[in-house]
């Protein structure tokens, strides 16, 4: 999920292969971890109601002037209403509600969380159920940790998964980097189709390494972004990134259907294995 705006571009595809990388030739899965040794971080959502404060943080603070930045058109809020824990699961609830804070209201609800862990190198593994409506937009991610000094997008984004709810059973990937952040030249998309996606749990994830990040779904190798040529501007990925979960409501390239009351991403947990 871009901070700015024209989040679509450089989408590293599911099927089709973007102006940015190269895509694996022999569609193999490179670095596998060892399962059972190599857990350095989870979450499986077996605890009660709250989500657990010594993993993960609620972002409610709005960076742009009152507003989340591409336009997204609610609030997020730590409270259980829009987050909270019920038969292992994380629940995060997007809905309609006037909502103010700090001086400015909203018409949406929503909740944000970021993981108080940050890790270089890895993979990644979330399970989840992703929520449905025009005007949804559940996104999986990661971001540098060193944005508060560096900024975006210096500090290197890593879109495990996004959904757009106008664009039902459309799943998308993405990097975002100083090279590459919105409206590249020579820069094609891509996309997946999967139909269930608000049904049924599919486990979205990333091996990433000093080379290349590898994008897949249900263990199924998707794409891989490796700059034939590294430097600062295509592969800021040598630092800490954290895990972001979160649905936005609305953006600037596109609606809430007017009838939207509510509508749930479920998350069943979030593994990291160091390779």
């Amino acid at each position: 999920m871009k901070i700015r705006i024209f989040k679509i571009a450089c989408l590293l595809s599911i099927i089709l292969i973007t102006g940015c990388s190269k895509e694996n030739s022999n569609n193999e899965i490179n670095n596998e971890p060892e399962v059972e040794n190599n857990l350095i971080f989870s979450d499986e959502f077996d605890s009660s109601n709250t989500i657990d404060t010594s993993k993960w943080k609620h972002e409610v603070v709005p960076p742009n002037n009152g507003s989340w930045w591409n336009g997204e058109k609610q609030h997020y809020t730590s409270r259980t209403d829009n987050s909270y824990i019920s038969n292992g699961t994380l629940k995060i609830v997007a809905k309609k509600e006037t909502y103010s804070f700090q001086n400015s209201t909203k018409n949406y609800t929503s909740a944000r969380i970021n993981s108080k862990f940050s890790f270089t190198y890895g993979r990644v593994d979330v399970r989840a159920k992703l929520p449905s409506g025009i005007g949804t937009w559940p996104a999986i991610w990661m971001l540098g940790s060193n944005i508060t000094s560096v900024g975006w997008p210096a500090c290197g984004e890593i879109d495990i998964m996004e959904h757009w709810g106008h664009q039902p059973a459309i799943i998308t990937s993405a990097t975002h980097n100083p090279a590459c952040h919105g409206g590249c030249p020579n820069v094609g998309v891509g996309k997946t189709t999967i139909s269930d996606y608000d049904t049924a749990f599919h486990v979205y994830s990333i091996i990433w390494n000093e080379n290349e990040i590898q994008f897949l779904i249900d263990d199924d190798l998707k794409y891989t972004y490796n700059p034939e040529v590294k430097n600062a501007d295509n592969w800021p990925y040598t630092k800490n990134q954290f895990l972001i979960l979160n649905v936005a409501m609305g953006g600037e390239w596109f609606t809430i259907d007017p009838n939207f009351e509510e509508s749930i991403m479920e998350i069943d947990y979030v593994r990291v294995y160091k390779i």
